[in-house]
């Protein structure tokens, strides 16, 4: 499916986000571990999320949906419930989902496969199976287990202490889900906070977690018991639509209940030092996850530069804040994310490559991007390297850009914002 775009006269309206995909993720998942039914509202029916369902359901989970409202119920009957599969379970695209159910398998006192498609294959593996396999867990695949496919006998885990390389909230909540089976208490510390609804999503079920300064830990054998949960939606895919906002002249855009987590909302922060008329209101909870409504009018943006502890606070928006570097004067430099490099894509390659076709000035560095700001863009023929947030990145600078803008294969899109062109639509004025 190819995505065309024209700029249009300015996007203003009101609107709301697909579910936050992190946290459908962990939903289901800890809804399937937990006693009792989870009934969960505004889960994003995206490929990622429904990959994690139908994992899940290989191994005997029962669940009730999602309907088209997002609606879906997890039949939970805690660990115990959880039955070997008969067959491969099958992540997709998604590394969420191989890498936190990698933690959950861990744990489990039966034997199962999992893998994914192309891309995740090529995904590195050996973060999550080699802690993994200091617990106890037995696990098998390509390069010493670095590599999917991936086979796991788990079952009689030990907790251990883990000081992670690099902050890395799959990696720490794989550590924690296995830690909910060990014997004894696991503990995972980060050299920076990453995101942290693996935390928040098990204490709301129930559990115990401590945490002190970047340390975090849990004992094992606690019980969870099914909960509502209702999903915010994600701060990363409003992300697409604030940039938007902030560089389509005469812009006013107001998104409802988007997750501001302070983990996640480094978007936030980094448009507004870029100059952004941002405007945060109707702060609330939805399930132990904050959330608030974001206003963003056009403005004149400025190019800075982001780098350190600011990374893992808006790793997946990078693509998008490229595009707004594009668009603004000075230089946008981003430092300190060569995490880039082994997304659904390598990042700051695709980045690079897609943006000069626009007529931008950009460059790779060995972790990161330069971009140069303010020169005026034209209208592309743009690849989206099967990578979402490639895709719609490359969308909203076609919205900028004089002519038209296709993108090609966009319906990768549908991996966590179905949905995403229609509501472009409903804000366009033209």
């Amino acid at each position: 499916m190819n995505l065309e775009i024209t700029p249009p006269r300015a996007l203003r309206g009101i609107t709301r986000v697909p579910g936050d995909k992190s946290i459908s993720h962990r939903a289901a998942m800890l809804g399937a571990l937990a006693e009792g039914d989870t009934q969960i509202e505004n889960f994003l029916m995206g490929a990622d999320c429904l990959a994690t369902v139908k994992c899940l359901a290989g191994m005997g989970v029962s669940f009730t949906g999602p309907d088209e409202n997002g609606r879906l119920t997890v039949h939970g009957r805690g660990p115990a419930g959880l039955k070997e599969p008969e067959n491969v379970l099958d992540a997709g695209n998604s590394g969420t989902t191989i890498r936190l159910m990698l933690g959950i398998l861990a744990g489990l006192p039966f034997f199962t496969v999992i893998t994914g498609d192309a891309s995740l294959r090529r995904r590195p593996m050996k973060r999550v199976t080699a802690p993994l396999s200091r617990m106890g867990a037995r696990i098998w695949g390509r390069q010493e287990a670095s590599l999917a496919p991936l086979a796991v006998r788990g079952g009689e885990l030990q907790g251990a202490g883990f000081s992670l390389p690099v902050a890395s909230a799959q990696v720490k909540s794989a550590l924690l889900l296995a830690g909910l089976s060990a014997r004894g208490e696991t503990r995972v510390a980060e050299p920076a906070p990453s995101r942290d609804h693996t935390e928040r999503m098990l204490q709301y079920f129930g559990a115990e977690i401590h945490k002190e300064g970047l340390t975090v830990w849990i004992r094992g054998g606690q019980v969870l018991a099914g909960r509502r949960v209702t999903v915010p939606g994600d701060i990363s895919s409003a992300a697409f639509l604030m940039v938007a906002a902030a560089v389509v002249p005469g812009s006013d855009v107001t998104i409802r209940e988007v997750g501001v987590n302070p983990t996640r909302d480094g978007i936030l922060e980094v448009l507004r030092a870029m100059g952004a008329d941002l405007e945060i209101f109707n702060r609330h909870h939805l399930g132990g996850e904050p959330v608030a409504d974001i206003r963003v009018r056009y403005s004149r943006l400025k190019g800075i530069t982001i780098g350190g502890e600011l990374i893992p606070r808006l790793i997946d928006e990078i693509p998008i804040l490229a595009v707004a570097g594009a668009l603004a004067e000075g230089e946008l430099v981003v430092r300190d994310a060569a995490e880039l490099k082994v997304k659904e894509s390598n990042r700051i390659a695709t980045v690079v490559g897609e943006l000069r076709k626009f007529g931008v000035e950009v460059e790779a560095l060995a972790d990161g991007l330069r971009v140069r700001g303010g020169r005026p863009l034209t209208g592309a023929l743009c690849e989206s390297h099967g990578d979402h947030r490639i895709a719609m990145a490359m969308a909203v600078a076609g919205l900028v850009a004089r002519g038209k803008t296709v993108i090609q294969d966009a319906g990768c899109v549908d991996v966590s914002f179905p949905g995403f062109a229609g509501i472009l639509n409903t804000l366009r004025v033209d």
